[in-house]
């Protein structure tokens, strides 16, 4: 059920393997295009559909099954005893003797995933790294007996995975997000903390300890003292743990206290959310066998992940980042702290709780450009608050009107942060996609700032003219 890249992945795995395979997408392009790939097309919804002898459904993640709604199609697999799994459930159970390492956590799993595989090569290692994150599960390479794989598991995909038990099991962090998938903050966290099941010794739990959930969760976890333990924070140091207090990285977990990288300097781990990364890959890849020193050279040589926080261009003087992952407050948070004159765009399809938690640093926004459905929203809390701020609608207005005002303002170092704090399946299929337009749109004004420099006979009396008439500033 789903035919997007996860889906079609699974319809393709099953078909080499020999199942007998029933597919269905409610977006008819999709269905369209799975028959063209050969793939039987069956309505699943249809009471004319014989279920007898279906026992799995490969439920795509991204769709809702119980929650806010009862799915049609999860209501007819239910009836029929067909049990709902990911493609995640799919590769453990065809890879059953894999070394796994999972990530998990409201933010910054993918970092940290992308880091683990980034160790382990550095290491001489080979892993296979996915899931949530780049390619499906099933589309990974198979690797040797025993070899490793890194998954990046959200919350929907380990309510769908029963089967799975983590060699390392890492949950960095759990704050409110996705609450209508789960049925409310009770749920979330089960299905959170589905990732530690069957994780006892010799496997390894690595949990963080910045937030109060995974706090009472490694409390609890510590007094039944069933479990192997490296627990991880930045605010603090960690007895028997690992820790990036001020972004020193320290590794207790032999109880020396070892000083093991300065993270401050390293550009693609900037930021307390980004230590927190560095010190839970850290504590993940130690519990594969990897020396400190190699975890310490590898740290230096991480390029950072496409679409969080990442650097795109700076033009005449202007920073432009590209935070598109950020697809909540939360996680927009992590971006606007590492800046002081930052012009905002900001907005797509909002999360619960907006973007209020956002205003103890609203003193660092310049100017905020509100795009997609939440622009009006928002536009509320932000006039509540005196911040400047233009209803742009698109994005390609948003990167225009900020760059004008970046360049009016003479700021000492102004940042434009596309940091959605929203969803983007308002105007985009997903978050990459968002991103990819932002850059896109960036490389065209630098084409065009480069083209005017050229230019012997520029006429710069139109300079200041509004490329947007029809924002409406506040």
């Amino acid at each position: 059920m789903g035919l997007g890249r996860s889906g079609l992945a699974a319809a393709r795995a099953l078909m080499a393997g020999g199942a007998r395979v029933m597919a269905w997408d409610d977006n008819a392009d999709r269905r369209a295009a799975a028959a063209d790939a050969g793939i039987p097309v069956v309505d699943l919804a249809d009471a004319g559909t014989d279920w007898t002898g279906v026992r799995v459904v490969a439920w795509s993640p991204g769709i809702p099954h119980s929650f806010p709604s009862v799915h049609p199609v999860a209501e007819r697999a239910r009836a029929a005893g067909a049990a709902l799994v990911c493609d995640i459930e799919l590769l453990v159970g065809a890879q059953p003797c894999s070394f796994y390492i999972g990530v998990t956590g409201t933010n910054g799993k993918s970092t940290t995933t992308s880091l683990i595989g980034h160790i382990l090569r550095a290491a001489g290692q080979a892993p296979q790294v996915g899931g949530n994150l780049g390619t499906s599960a099933l589309d990974l390479e198979t690797v040797d007996a025993f070899g490793t794989y890194v998954l990046e598991l959200s919350s929907y995909q380990l309510e769908l995975t029963p089967s799975l038990v983590c060699d390392v099991a890492v949950l960095l962090n759990i704050t409110p997000d996705h609450l209508d998938r789960h049925g409310g903050m009770e749920g979330y966290i089960a299905a959170k903390r589905r990732i530690f099941d069957g994780v006892v010794p010799p496997r390894t739990v690595c949990i963080g300890l910045d937030d109060t959930v995974c706090r009472n969760m490694h409390a609890e976890m510590t007094r039944y003292g069933s479990r192997s333990l490296i627990p991880f924070a930045t605010g603090r140091a960690v007895p028997g743990g690992v820790s990036a207090k001020d972004g020193v990285l320290i590794d207790d977990t032999e109880g020396k206290g070892q000083r093991v990288l300065d993270l401050n300097g390293l550009t693609a781990l900037s930021g307390e959310h980004n230590w927190q990364n560095a010190a839970a890959a850290y504590a993940a890849c130690r519990a594969r066998g990897v020396g400190s020193e190699v975890i310490a050279e590898a740290l230096k040589t991480f390029p950072g992940l496409p679409h969080r926080h990442e650097t795109v261009a700076t033009i005449d003087g202007v920073l432009f980042i590209n935070d598109s992952k950020a697809t909540n407050a939360e996680a927009a948070e992590k971006a606007i702290v590492c800046h002081e004159d930052i012009y905002w765009i900001v907005g797509g399809l909002p999360k619960e709780g907006g973007i209020a938690s956002l205003t103890p640093h609203f003193d660092r926004i310049v100017h905020a450009y509100l795009i997609g459905a939440a622009a009006k929203d928002f536009s509320v809390v932000l006039d509540a608050e005196e911040v400047p701020f233009s209803l742009c609608g698109t994005l390609e207005a948003a990167v225009d009107l900020a760059f004008q005002h970046a360049l009016e303002d003479e700021e000492e170092d102004p940042v434009i942060l596309l940091s959605p704090a929203c969803a983007s399946f308002d105007q985009f299929p997903n978050f990459e996609a968002r991103g990819e337009a932002f850059k896109a749109l960036v490389a065209d004004l630098a084409a065009e700032v480069a083209v005017s420099d050229d230019d012997p006979d520029r006429d710069d009396s139109d300079a200041g003219s509004d490329p947007a008439d029809d924002e409406v500033d506040s």
